[in-house]
């Protein structure tokens, strides 16, 4: 199996699953299929699929359960499928290490073009991290560090953990630190799709990434919002008010 291209479905209806294998077939993945968390997550951990699609609502561990482990041992994208209205559930698991959401019942095309949006940014980081040498080996801005190539943040030296979509985000607002981008900009650069009017994806992951890089930010939000326009990497959060 064509592990680049080999999509794992985690979902307990198996006449959804069926279905979505054929599209997805149809749309040139390979698909393979799980219908409980447990034998969900050692498919997952085993390591042989390029992205997970996976259910909130699982028999015997739930979704937000079996994200959780997979965390644990491995960043395989993941996108979360949720009960329409359920946004608990969308934010604990974008929190958690979610790359996307979608909610159900979804548009098969939707769930094909959210897909492949990630796996482009997936193996836009392999290809960079396979590249020699690479164009751009750091991006430094006073005491944070990103290395595009193999997704390394660092934070005063030490390494910060991200998920690919909170790295996406946050080398797009480095490279454009002390300039505003735009909340649609960065959806479609990080994220890799439009922003539609109800999504909270982007300003969940806007908040991990601040969460984790508060105990370098001396006081200040290193990422600022800029109310009815987007987001800014701040200049002076980054060097602790100095030059």
């Amino acid at each position: 199996m064509n592990n680049a291209n080999h999509i794992l479905l985690i979902d307990d209806d198996v006449e959804l699953t069926e279905l979505l294998t054929d599209y997805l077939k149809a749309e040139g993945f390979e698909v393979s299929a799980a219908h409980d968390g447990v034998s969900g997550l050692a498919r997952a951990i085993a390591g042989e699929c390029a992205m997970i699609v996976l259910d909130v609502m699982l028999p015997g561990m739930n979704g937000l359960d079996v994200l959780r482990k997979l965390r644990a041992q491995s960043q395989t994208p993941v996108l979360m499928l949720t009960a329409r209205g359920d946004d608990i559930d969308r934010i604990v698991g974008l929190e958690i290490g979610a790359d996307d959401y979608l909610a159900k019942p979804f548009n098969a095309r939707e769930l094909v073009a959210r897909i492949r949006a990630v796996l482009r940014r997936s193996e836009a980081r392999k290809e960079s991290l396979g590249a020699s040498p690479p164009e751009v080996t750091s991006l430094v801005v006073g005491d944070l560090e990103l290395v595009p190539s193999s997704l390394t943040c660092r934070l005063d030296g030490e390494v910060v953990p991200l998920t690919a979509a909170e790295f996406a985000l946050l080398e797009v607002l480095v490279k454009a630190a002390g300039k505003v981008v735009s909340r649609d900009e960065l959806s479609e650069k990080a994220l890799g799709r439009r922003l539609s009017p109800y999504d909270r994806s982007l300003d969940v992951h806007v908040s991990n990434v601040r969460k984790k890089l508060a105990r370098g930010s001396h006081g200040s939000d290193r990422i600022k919002t800029v109310r009815g326009t987007g987001y800014l990497y701040a200049l002076d959060a980054a060097s602790g008010g100095g030059s």
